[in-house]
């Protein structure tokens, strides 16, 4: 039932209004099945989860359930929380002046008790917007029961000149602040485990206890804790209790391919509009920026139990378009389009946000970046151009034989950091057999992003050893892979 909030400013005309208390968990459960039930979209803007997580999270809403969304890192699991608090109704009536939001018709602090007493229908309401209903706390060792649940106020006690027995110098913590509204603890293990403890008679029972005081205040939260697990067997852990009272446990994950991470990539990106329309992305080039990421997470140089953020690709996104953009710049260019060489710009993004393992830290980060990138151009390659085979036959033709003969009668092909567009282009094109090539087997391909292809086939045949590539102050140099042995030698 809809109600004219703004109207209504008195505990009477309340009551007259028709208004009806709900619990906040029945809030949410009431709201989602009418936005299933109306077709509209529950947790918009999380990609990849439509048929894994966001069922099992409606599930958990509809039980009335606390939740812990337990995932590796950069897996949106405070945006799903955060996502929760449109699921709340508009507004909330609260007993002006309330610490804990006490619900007019349900008064549960002294506080709003006494008020009613003195002023009975004339008590003052006020009204909370749903946006004001969602508390977080990031969990550290250093947080105490006093942060969460509340402490003896000293000063309070003086002011009123009232005795420690006396529950008014009690000053509430963040959890009884957030009654009626959603409470966050991100990093759950993170919390010490008699401070987890302290969880649970609110989860439970509803009543909290400070200091020799045993308060019976029916709180009425939703609590959302988020957890790595990483965390369980690094950090700390939730102690068993204390996960035997969340109702529903859900596992997040990475996105499956690479269209849903392009997605989410596109989406967080915070890019300048002027960036945006002087740098034209190949559709190819977010396809490899994507492909990095999975191959982070499957890479032998990267702890896999820590995981590879969504983070990565949007910051690596973001160092790419300011690499082009600043060559532009560079040049007095007003447009420009990323190149495969534009790639070195995302190392930084890339060494901040990978755990390497003991093989990884031998390479070193920025070496484990290079090979990343090195990793996900052989993985794309097969899908553009014919795949090469590891072992083959003295005298076998191959499809690459006439680009290989051309290196191989050069010096070798160089192309500059510092080149404008038409020098860029005019370099690839000096090179018929590679323009030959992209005829062949990608006749159809977008002329735009036909250079960016090209590079990708001379990187794919370093990947896959037929060509050498030699990084220098300036730009890539592309040589014959038996002349550079013989001039090592």
């Amino acid at each position: 039932m809809k109600i004219e909030h703004s109207k209504i400013k008195t505990l009477s005309a309340l009551k007259a209004s028709g208004y009806q208390s709900k619990s906040i968990k029945d809030e949410l459960r009431d709201n989602l099945r009418d936005k299933i039930k109306n077709g509209e979209e529950t947790f918009s803007g999380v990609w990849g989860y439509e048929n894994s997580v966001i069922p099992e999270l409606e599930r958990a809403i509809l039980s009335r359930h606390n939740i812990n969304l337990l995932g590796l890192r950069g897996q949106a699991k405070t945006r799903l929380a955060r996502l929760m608090v449109n699921l709340l109704d508009d507004y909330i009536p609260v007993i002006e002046g309330s610490e804990i939001n006490d619900d007019p018709l349900k008064p549960m602090s002294r506080y709003a008790i006494e008020l009613i007493k003195e002023k009975g229908d004339d008590t003052p309401i006020s009204w909370l917007h749903k946006d004001d209903r969602f508390y977080e706390k990031l969990a550290t060792p250093d947080v105490t029961v006093a942060d969460l649940i509340g402490d003896v106020d000293p000063i309070k006690a003086a002011n009123l000149k009232l005795s420690y027995a006396d529950d008014r110098v009690i000053h509430f913590g963040m959890i009884p602040r957030a009654n009626r509204c959603i409470f966050v603890i991100n990093e759950l293990p993170d919390l010490q485990a008699r401070i987890q403890v302290s969880l649970f008679n609110i989860l439970q029972e509803g009543d909290i206890q400070i200091r020799g005081f045993k308060l019976r205040l029916p709180l009425d939260l939703q609590f959302v804790f988020t957890a790595n697990p990483e965390d369980y067997t690094n950090r700390g852990s939730i102690v068993t209790p204390l996960k035997d009272r969340i109702g529903s446990q859900i596992l997040t994950h990475y996105p499956d391919d690479i269209e849903t991470a392009r997605k989410i990539t596109e989406q967080e990106s915070k890019l300048d509009s002027r960036q945006s329309e002087a740098v034209y992305v190949p559709d190819l080039a977010k396809d490899l920026l994507e492909q990095i990421s999975f191959e982070a997470r499957d890479s032998e140089y990267v702890d896999a139990k820590s995981g590879v953020s969504a983070r990565t690709s949007i910051t690596a996104f973001e160092n790419l378009l300011s690499t082009a953009e600043r060559r532009a710049l560079l040049s007095g260019a007003d447009t420009t389009m990323v190149r495969l060489s534009d790639f070195l710009g995302i190392i930084p993004s890339i060494t901040g946000k990978i755990e390497l393992v003991y093989e990884g830290e031998q390479e070193g980060a920025d070496g484990v970046a290079a090979i990343l990138i090195d990793d996900a151009v052989k993985s794309l390659f097969p899908v553009y151009f014919p795949e090469i085979n590891k072992l083959e036959k003295k005298g076998e033709e191959t499809p690459y034989d006439e680009l290989l003969h051309w290196f191989f009668q050069g010096e070798g092909f160089e192309l500059l950091d510092d080149y404008t567009d038409e020098e860029y282009k005019r370099a690839l094109d000096d090179i018929p057999a590679l323009t030959q090539l992209i005829k062949e087997h990608q006749p159809d391909y977008s002329k735009e992003d036909i250079y960016f292809l090209k590079e990708i086939l001379l990187w794919g045949l370093v990947a896959y050893k037929k060509l050498n590539k030699h990084r220098f102050d300036d730009g890539y140099q592309f040589k014959d892979l038996y002349s550079s042995l013989l001039n090592d030698i």
